[in-house]
């Protein structure tokens, strides 16, 4: 009777062995360093001389400091540029190849490739050697006729360099809202079609309701990635001219790993996850005003 017990017990609670290793991972790299992180940034920690006193000076510094603030706003008009740019980009694109034109996968497939190798160190520096003073754009003006431009020695030409190649990066989303457009009923557009609207009528009408839960989903993971958004004002410009592009993560970076002040950097990236926590928290409420489900009348 014991024995068929133990059985019964060991196979039902056979599931938390096959999920041990990940849970073991989650405590030891996920759960760990997200809890010291916290009691960090209550203290003065520094990576070689460990701390000394407990308080919320770090957060009093982050809004009492200049640099830190400015850090913050950068980021935010980044993110508030190259979200809806991307989003707007992605989803025009999916459009258009959503139609049955000739050679329509292979332009598929090359809107996609930035994407994928979008994020890597190469791209940044290649990119850095695009928009240099002798690069290619500007060498190109110059065939033009057109005034060659500091491309990142300017405040404002750098920061719009560190958004084009965020914008750039748009074939995930792209991708995402292609499938999309394949669900929308094509006996729609028949209909509307019948009725006289156009391909814009058509759009916004019929497609961009029946699409929303994915214009929400995109916006959501797009938002959260953007004020993350760490390679490329490292590798291009090192968060300058004058910090002009220092995004908040780049000066997480430099806070821990250059000045070694652990509980500063720990602060800075707890007030950055409240900020997108916020912006996602806000995106759920808003959700039920503007995004359509086919199941709305069943909710």
């Amino acid at each position: 009777m014991k024995k068929r017990k133990y059985r019964k017990c060991s196979h039902e609670n056979i599931g938390w062995f096959y999920i041990l290793p990940w849970i073991i991972g989650f405590l030891i790299f996920k759960a760990y360093p997200f809890a010291s992180s916290l009691f960090y940034s209550f203290t003065n920690y520094n990576l070689f001389k460990g701390f000394s006193s407990f308080g919320l000076m770090n957060y009093k510094k982050i809004f009492e400091t200049k640099k830190i603030m400015n850090s913050y706003a950068v980021t935010f008009k980044y993110a508030f540029m190259t979200v809806p740019l991307k989003l707007i980009v992605a989803l025009f694109i999916a459009y258009i190849l959503n139609f049955k034109i000739k050679g329509v996968n292979f332009f598929r497939t090359a809107y996609y490739i930035p994407s994928i190798l979008g994020g890597s160190v190469a791209i940044a520096v290649l990119w850095k050697a695009i928009f240099k003073d002798d690069g290619i754009v500007n060498t190109l003006l110059g065939y033009m006729g057109i005034q060659q431009q500091s491309w990142l020695s300017s405040r404002t030409n750098a920061l719009f360099v560190i958004c084009l190649l965020r914008i750039w990066q748009f074939g995930s989303a792209m991708v995402i809202f292609l499938a999309a457009l394949k669900g929308v009923p094509k006996d729609l557009y028949e209909a509307a079609s019948i009725d006289g609207a156009g391909k814009w009528k058509q759009f916004f009408n019929i497609t961009v309701p029946l699409i929303t839960p994915v214009i929400f989903y995109n916006l959501v993971t797009q938002l959260c990635q953007a004020f993350q958004e760490f390679n490329g004002p490292y590798i291009i410009t090192q968060g300058g001219p004058r910090e002009s592009t220092t995004l908040i993560s780049l000066l997480i970076y430099n806070n821990a790993f250059k000045s070694y002040e652990m509980g500063l950097a720990s602060a800075q990236a707890w007030i950055l996850f409240i900020i997108i926590m916020t912006f996602t928290v806000l995106a759920f409420i808003s959700e039920k005003k503007w995004v359509f489900y086919s199941d709305d009348e069943t909710r």
